[in-house]
């Protein structure tokens, strides 16, 4: 969803002044707070937004209500440079030394934020699967920094913001799941090699009717760990 035909190229915006954000949904009713997200990150002039959505999260955003706009609307949102669904992987055949979409999306971002990861995301991003784009490049992150080091300040960290039913929550999969995030993949004072961030769900009614832990994080609170991770002020340009 480029405006131009030409293939995406991480190395024409390397020196562009911005910070790029990827911001990615995949499928979760929460998926509908991706605008939300979106225009406030947007807000700052020095924040490129590259989107992300997988094709169930794609389902939650073909203009249903206000909350859940047509998703080409988002291009419209300043800072949006750009949406990316799966096909865009493969909306040409592939030749050698052409930019491959996962890998330069990869070398574009300077974070990655997953907001809503969902239950089975999760699943597979743990297990290393790489079946649709946002997989892809989270398969090929730079989880130790050195890959892109030439051209970043630091190692970009991926940040994701789980958001499920409270059964799939409380799941004992899910345990193990987030045992490998957090405590073998996880940013903390004990891990220098860190490279994700999970930004935990919460209590509330849930849109299936259930009422329990497993809500996305309010979406406010979401853009403002970002803002700090990125050095913006919050809600200031």
């Amino acid at each position: 969803m480029e405006s131009s035909d030409a293939p995406f190229c991480a190395q024409q915006h390397l020196e562009d002044n911005k910070i790029h954000v990827l911001l990615a949904a995949s499928g979760s009713v929460a998926t509908i707070k991706l605008p939300n997200i979106a225009q406030a990150l947007g807000r700052h002039s020095n924040v490129s937004i590259r989107i992300i959505v997988t094709k169930s999260a794609e389902k939650f955003l073909t203009g249903q209500s206000l909350e859940q706009p047509v998703l080409e609307d988002l291009r419209q949102i300043p800072g949006v440079d750009a949406i990316y669904r799966d096909e865009d992987e493969w909306e040409n055949s592939w030749t050698r030394g052409e930019p491959i979409l996962h890998i330069e999306l990869r070398k574009w971002a300077h974070v990655l934020l997953v907001a809503p990861l969902s239950a089975n995301t999760m699943a597979k991003m743990t297990m290393g699967i790489a079946d649709n784009l946002l997989l892809s490049v989270l398969r090929a992150w730079d989880t130790t920094g050195t890959v892109d080091a030439s051209f970043k300040d630091k190692k970009p960290l991926v940040f994701v913001a789980p958001a499920m039913n409270t059964a799939m929550w409380n799941h004992p999969i899910t345990t193990k799941q987030l045992a490998i995030l957090k405590d073998e993949w996880g940013v903390n004072a004990d891990n220098n090699e860190g490279w994700v961030s999970v930004l935990h769900p919460i209590e509330k009614s849930l849109a299936c009717g259930d009422t329990g832990n497993g809500a996305m994080l309010d979406w406010n609170d979401i853009v403002g760990i970002v803002e700090q991770y990125i050095g913006v002020n919050k809600g200031h340009g």
